[in-house]
């Protein structure tokens, strides 16, 4: 199991809290422990789970054609 805390901040764009939502909705998918705050995203789950649930949000970003920024921190320790 680890956790993760995710940062996502789209550039240049008048509407990031509308990118952010829609890159945070990817995560239902997988089977993780997950807490929205206002600064960053906390991730807990299989190891596995956490790395697609942070592969998603990105790619969703990415599909909205905005330049991102995302900050990653990983952790083994619970």
């Amino acid at each position: 199991m680890i956790s993760a805390e995710v940062s996502l901040y789209p550039v240049e764009t008048l509407d990031s809290d509308q990118v952010i939502m829609d890159s945070l909705k990817s995560i239902t998918e997988y089977d993780l422990n997950y807490d929205i705050g206002s600064l960053s995203t906390h991730l807990r789950g299989d190891k596995e789970q956490v790395w697609s649930g942070i592969r998603a949000i990105h790619e969703k970003a990415l599909a909205t054609g905005h330049e991102v920024v995302m900050v990653v921190t990983i952790s083994n320790a619970m």
